[in-house]
Formats: C-alpha cells, sequence, structure tokens
C-alpha cells in the first residue's frame, strides 16, 4: 500500500516542470527549516512528518538531478 504512493509520488514530480520543481523544493525546504524549528522549541506531535518531509525532498532533488544529466 505504500508503495504505491511512493509511486505515484515520483510521477507527480516527473509531471512537473522545471520551474514547478525548483519552487517546491524551496517550499518544502523551508517547511522543513520550520518544523525542526518548532520541535526543538516544542516537540512536535508525531516526528515522522520531520523524516516523512526530508524524504519526500530528496526525492524531489533526486528528480531534479535525473534531468541535469539527460536521464
Amino acid at each position: 500500500m505504500a508503495k504505491a504512493s511512493k509511486a505515484k509520488q515520483g510521477s507527480d514530480y516527473r509531471s512537473m516542470d522545471e520551474q514547478a520543481l525548483l519552487n517546491h523544493i524551496a517550499d518544502e525546504e523551508s517547511r522543513l527549516k520550520k518544523l525542526k524549528f518548532s520541535h526543538a522549541v516544542n516537540p512536535v506531535e508525531n516526528p515522522l512528518t520531520i523524516r516523512q518531509l526530508r524524504r519526500t525532498i530528496a526525492r524531489m532533488k533526486t528528480e531534479q538531478r535525473k534531468r541535469a544529466l539527460g536521464f
């Protein structure tokens, strides 16, 4: 069940154009920074959201790198 959602997420990133992908990466990185800061001050209810967000950013950066290499 989780594998289907990962495949869906990857296809969402592949369908984005370059500028939309860069904007989405920047938005998610700022969201991660805010989440980490709020977690340091006052622990968040579900700390796994930090891990999920990191992995989402990594997936997007992987897609960006694939495009830069021409794959």
